[in-house]
C-alpha cells in the first residue's frame, strides 16, 4: 500500500476508536528484572513497520523499536523510492534489548506469532516486495532465529511457512513522522488495523 493510500485509510477511519482491549494505548509493563546496561540489536521485516514497531516496543526488555528499510541496494532510501520498487528494500525495524531482561529466542518467537508467515507477497492489506517478511540475523543470532523458525513452522506447516531468515541488512531508519505512530495516533491505527484484518488472519493462520 502506498503511503498516500495508507494515510487516506488512516483518515477515512480516524474517528474510529480503538477497541476496550486495543493495547496501542497501553503503558509498557514494570520492568521485573533491573536494567543491565546491556545492550543487543535484532532485525526483523513484518510487514507494516507502523505494526511491528508497536508489536515489540512495549515488551519488557525492549528498549528502542526504530521503523526503518532494510535488505536493499540505495543508501539512506525515502519511503517513496522503497515504496515505488526497485531499490530491494523492505520495510523493518531494529529492536534494542537488554539481554538480561528478554533473550533473542524470545524476540524472534513473538515475531512469528505477530505476521502472517504464510504470504510470500506482503502482509494484510499491505502487498508488495517492500511488505516482504524476515528475520535478518548475524552470524551468531542466525542458528536461534532457525530453531525459533523451525518450532513456528512446525505448528502452521513448513511447506506453508515462507517467511526466511536472512542474513543481516544494512539499516536505514525511516523518516520522523512514521516513528512511534501506533503509539502516537492510537485512534488512526486502531481504525488502520482493524480495516486491513490483521487479527482476523492471525487468528486463522495461529489458531488463537
Amino acid at each position: 500500500m502506498s503511503l498516500l493510500n495508507r494515510l487516506a485509510v488512516v483518515a477515512a477511519l480516524s474517528i474510529a476508536a480503538c477497541s476496550p482491549g486495543e493495547p496501542a494505548s497501553s503503558a509498557p509493563a514494570p520492568q521485573t528484572t533491573p536494567d543491565s546496561g546491556r545492550r543487543e540489536v535484532a532485525l526483523f521485516a513484518g510487514g507494516c513497520f507502523w505494526s511491528t514497531e508497536s508489536n515489540f516496543e512495549h515488551m519488557p526488555g525492549v528498549t528502542s523499536a526504530v521503523s526503518g528499510f532494510a535488505g536493499g541496494t540505495v543508501a539512506n532510501p525515502s519511503y517513496e523510492q522503497v515504496v515505488q520498487g526497485g531499490t530491494g528494500h523492505v520495510e523493518a525495524v531494529q529492536v534494542t534489548y537488554d539481554p538480561a531482561r528478554i533473550t533473542y529466542r524470545q524476540l524472534v518467537d513473538r515475531f512469528w506469532r505477530t505476521i502472517d508467515p504464510t504470504d510470500p507477497d506482503g502482509q494484510f492489506c499491505d502487498q508488495g516486495p517492500s511488505y516482504a517478511t524476515a528475520v535478518f540475523a548475524t552470524a551468531a543470532q542466525r542458528p536461534i532465529a532457525e530453531a525459533s523458525r523451525a518450532a513456528a513452522a512446525a505448528v502452521i506447516g513448513e511447506r506453508r511457512f515462507v517467511t526466511p531468515v536472512r542474513n543481516v541488512a544494512r539499516f536505514w531508519p525511516a523518516e520522523a513522522y512514521h516513528q512511534d505512530f501506533a503509539r502516537r495516533n492510537a485512534v488512526r491505527y486502531g481504525g488502520y488495523s482493524r480495516f486491513c484484518g490483521r487479527e482476523a488472519r492471525l487468528r486463522a493462520v495461529w489458531g488463537r
